[in-house]
C-alpha cells in the first residue's frame, strides 16, 4: 500500500516579487551613482557573505544565518565609521545586502539546501525596512543629536520594528507556502523574537555602535558571541533531532511487529500536526502532539492478538482506554515529555473531557484507519462516518479542521490496499 501524494499549491511570489523589484531599482541607483565607501561595503558584505555560508537549513529553522541577519541590520544602522560619517544610504544598502546574501548562498543553491528565494526575499526586505527608518535620521543628524536615554529608545523602536517586520515576513511566506493560517504563524514568529531574533536585534545595533566608535575592526570581535551562539544552537538543534529520531523509531515497533501498517504512525503524525495548526496550536503544544501521534498505538504491544490492521477505532470502548493506558504507561518509561504520555492515555476518553491533542490524535487516528483500503472516495466517507458519530466521539471543530487540511491536498491520504 503506498500514499498517494499531492502537492501543494504553490508558494506565492508576491514577496519575492516585491524584493526583486526593490533589489532592481536600488542596484540600478547604485551602478548611476557607484559605490560609496568601498571598504565598509566589503567588510559588511563579507560578514553577510559568511553568515550566510556558516546558516543553517532545516523546516524548523527561525533564524538560518543570525550572522548574516545582524550583520544586515548593523549595516542599515550604519551612522558613523569612526566618527566619519556613513553616506551609503538605503539603495546601497539593499544591494549589498542583496549581493553578499546570493554570494553566500550559492553553495546552499548548488546543495539544493532549502527555500533559499523565500530566505533572500525576508533578508533584502528587512534591511530595506531598517534602512529605510534609520537613513533619514542619520542623513539629518536626529540620531546623533539625540544623546544618551532619547538616543537610545530610538535605536530599541527601530529594532522592536524591524522584528515586527521580519515577523510578520515570515508569517506571510510560511502561510502562501503552506497553507496554514496566518494568525497562528505570526503568533508562532512573535514568540521567537524572545529568542534568536532578540540577540540578533542586539548583536546588530551594537555592531553598529562599535564601528561608529572604533572602526572596521569591531565587525570581528562581535561576530564573535554571535558564532558561538549558533554553534550552540546547532549542537543543540542536532540533539533534538536525534530525540525525534529516537520516538520514531519506538513508534515504528508496533509496524515492524505486525500490529499496525507501515507507515501508519508517520501519517497520523503529520496530519495531526496539519490539523493542530489549523486550530492554532504552535512552539511546545505541537511538539507534544507530533510525539504523542507518533507513539499513539505502542499499546498495542501488550495485546496477545494484533487487532487485524491494527483498527482500534473499531474496538470497544473498554478495550480502546486499556490499550490507551498501557500505551501512556510505555511512553512514560522511556523519559518522553508527560505531556505525551498524558495525550496516549486520554485518546479513549469522551471528546469533551480531553485535551485538545488526544482529540485530534483520535479523529485523526479514526479517520486513516477508516479511509485506508476504502477504495475510490475513501477519504470522503471517512470523514462523512466523523461527522455523523456521537457527539462524544469526535469534536467537531477537529473533523471540521481536517476537512479543510485534506481539501488543500498538502497532505498524503492513504489509498487503497
Amino acid at each position: 500500500m503506498t500514499p498517494d501524494r499531492r502537492r501543494c499549491p504553490a508558494p506565492l511570489l508576491l514577496i519575492p516579487a516585491g524584493a526583486g523589484l526593490l533589489a532592481l531599482g536600488c542596484l540600478g541607483s547604485v551602478l548611476w551613482s557607484g559605490l560609496a565607501q568601498r571598504p565598509v561595503a566589503l567588510a559588511f558584505a563579507a560578514l553577510v557573505a559568511l553568515g550566510e555560508l556558516t546558516r543553517r537549513t532545516g523546516a524548523d529553522t527561525r533564524e538560518a544565518a543570525p550572522l548574516a541577519a545582524a550583520g544586515a541590520l548593523a549595516y542599515a544602522l550604519l551612522g558613523h565609521v569612526a566618527g566619519t560619517p556613513a553616506d551609503h544610504g538605503v539603495a546601497q544598502t539593499v544591494t549589498v545586502v542583496l549581493a553578499a546574501s546570493l554570494l553566500g548562498s550559492v553553495p546552499h543553491i548548488a546543495r539544493g539546501g532549502g527555500p533559499v528565494l523565500d530566505h533572500l526575499a525576508r533578508r533584502v526586505l528587512t534591511a530595506a525596512f531598517a534602512a529605510v527608518c534609520f537613513q533619514p535620521l542619520s542623513t539629518q543628524g536626529v540620531s546623533r543629536d539625540w544623546g544618551g536615554p532619547a538616543q537610545a529608545l530610538l535605536l530599541i523602536a527601530l529594532l522592536v520594528l524591524t522584528a515586527l517586520c521580519d515577523a510578520l515576513l515570515a508569517a506571510a511566506s510560511a502561510h502562501a507556502r503552506t497553507g496554514w493560517p496566518f494568525g497562528p504563524l505570526l503568533r508562532e514568529e512573535l514568540r521567537g523574537m524572545l529568542g534568536i531574533t532578540s540577540a540578533v536585534c542586539a548583536t546588530g545595533a551594537v555592531m553598529a555602535l562599535a564601528v561608529a566608535v572604533a572602526g572596521l575592526w569591531a565587525l570581528p570581535v562581535f561576530s564573535v558571541p554571535l558564532l558561538l551562539t549558533q554553534l550552540s544552537y546547532r549542537r543543540y538543534a542536532a540533539v533534538r533531532a536525534t530525540y525525534r529520531q529516537t520516538i520514531a523509531s519506538l513508534a515504528r515497533a508496533t509496524e515492524i511487529a505486525g500490529y499496525t501498517p507501515a507507515g501508519h504512525a508517520r501519517r497520523v503524525a503529520e496530519l495531526s500536526s496539519a490539523v493542530g495548526r489549523e486550530l492554532g496550536l504552535s512552539g511546545t503544544g505541537l511538539t507534544v502532539l507530533e510525539y504523542a501521534a507518533l507513539m499513539h498505538d505502542i499499546g498495542q504491544l501488550s495485546l496477545v492478538d494484533p487487532v487485524p490492521a491494527g483498527a482500534t477505532a473499531a474496538l470497544p470502548v473498554t478495550e480502546q482506554r486499556r490499550i490507551a493506558l498501557l500505551g501512556g504507561a510505555v511512553v512514560r518509561q522511556t523519559g518522553v515529555d508527560a505531556a505525551v504520555a498524558v495525550v496516549v492515555e486520554r485518546q479513549a476518553d469522551p471528546c469533551r473531557e480531553q485535551p485538545v491533542a488526544a482529540r485530534i490524535v483520535r479523529a485523526v487516528n479514526a479517520y486513516e484507519e477508516k479511509a485506508r483500503g476504502a477504495g475510490p472516495g475513501g477519504g470522503l466517507t471517512a470523514l462523512e462516518e466523523l461527522r455523523l458519530a456521537p457527539a462524544d466521539d469526535y469534536a467537531p471543530d477537529v473533523v471540521e479542521a481536517l476537512a479543510r487540511v485534506l481539501s488543500r491536498g498538502c497532505l498524503s491520504v492513504p489509498a487503497a490496499g
